[in-house]
């Protein structure tokens, strides 16, 4: 049970992955400006940290082809993060030429989805990262870094808890300020997603740990409760739950940040999110991709008690 000492309300970070994650899988070509209006709705909804694009081969992910136009166009202010995923240093160069601040790598607890997914052995993969990093800590850049399958793999199943701990404690001594936990497949549920954060704790502090969750089989927010239980304090979510791993099958994406934050708000956090106007960002974007909100409160709506 989640313990907080009386009239003290703790904050939640959220970390919105909706315009990478959420649209890097899109099959229909979603625009720059569209993006970029997506990202300023966000930020006038309360959020801080929006995870902006992706600096990735266009060859095999289309849809983050305009991450230069992308990052050039939003607008930037102090106290707002647009962190961008770098594969490698190629993508590390292109990424600081248009200014980019904070950067975020992506590894995997999975031999099996490190082989498939990039082409490359957790070692070499980690060998990738090592000189990002070190160039990007040279410049002055924050690397957050991705540890994905911590839960389960689509390849090879189970995936050993100290193989999760071993990453984790890779990135995190490189210099990433913080290590975001992914059930990529979501196939987690609270016990051994505490299970799996209690190993990571071992080594790494709660302060910097954050989860990602897909909501796949219905159990994303009980597995985010049972680990702020543990003290994590930041969560990546996406927007009307938009994105999902193509490797899941029947994946229905991550989990959306308004259900989330609907959450968290009713059990005593705050995070400086405006819940309606993120419920109206949920269904303009739905409505711009022609399809239904992913998420339960942007469908239902929020709760106001009828006067008695």
């Amino acid at each position: 049970m989640l313990r907080r000492g009386r009239n003290v309300t703790e904050r939640v970070r959220i970390v919105e992955v909706g315009p990478r994650d959420g649209l890097q899988n899109e099959k229909t070509e979603v625009n720059s400006e569209f993006k970029v209006a997506l990202i300023g709705k966000l930020v006038a909804a309360g959020l801080t940290t929006v995870e902006a694009t992706a600096f990735v081969s266009p060859k095999w992910v289309p849809q983050m082809a305009d991450a230069a136009e992308v990052y050039a166009q939003i607008a930037k202010r102090p106290g707002l993060n647009f962190p961008v995923l770098v594969p490698n240093e190629a993508g590390y160069q292109r990424a600081r030429a248009v200014g980019v601040e904070e950067i975020a790598v992506f590894g995997a607890a999975s031999e099996a989805f490190s082989r498939k997914n990039i082409n490359a052995s957790i070692a070499e993969s980690l060998d990738r990262f090592r000189a990002v990093v070190e160039r990007a800590r040279a410049d002055g850049v924050r690397v957050r870094g991705y540890v994905s399958t911590v839960l389960g793999c689509p390849y090879q199943g189970e995936v050993p808890l100290s193989d999760v701990v071993r990453v984790a404690q890779a990135l995190h001594r490189m210099g990433c300020y913080e290590i975001s936990l992914g059930d990529t497949i979501g196939v987690g549920t609270p016990r051994a997603a505490r299970a799996m954060v209690d190993a990571v704790l071992q080594d790494i502090p709660a302060s910097a740990l954050a989860v990602h969750f897909h909501d796949t089989r219905g159990q994303a927010l009980a597995n985010i409760y049972a680990c702020l239980d543990r003290g994590i304090r930041v969560v990546d979510s996406s927007v009307s739950g938009l994105g999902g791993c193509p490797y899941a099958a029947g994946a229905s994406g991550n989990v959306a940040t308004e259900d989330v934050v609907y959450m968290l708000h009713g059990i005593g956090f705050s995070t400086g999110i405006d819940l309606g106007a993120l419920i109206e960002v949920s269904r303009w974007i739905s409505a711009k991709l022609g399809r239904e909100p992913a998420s339960k409160l942007a469908r239902a709506g929020l709760f106001v008690p009828k006067p008695a």
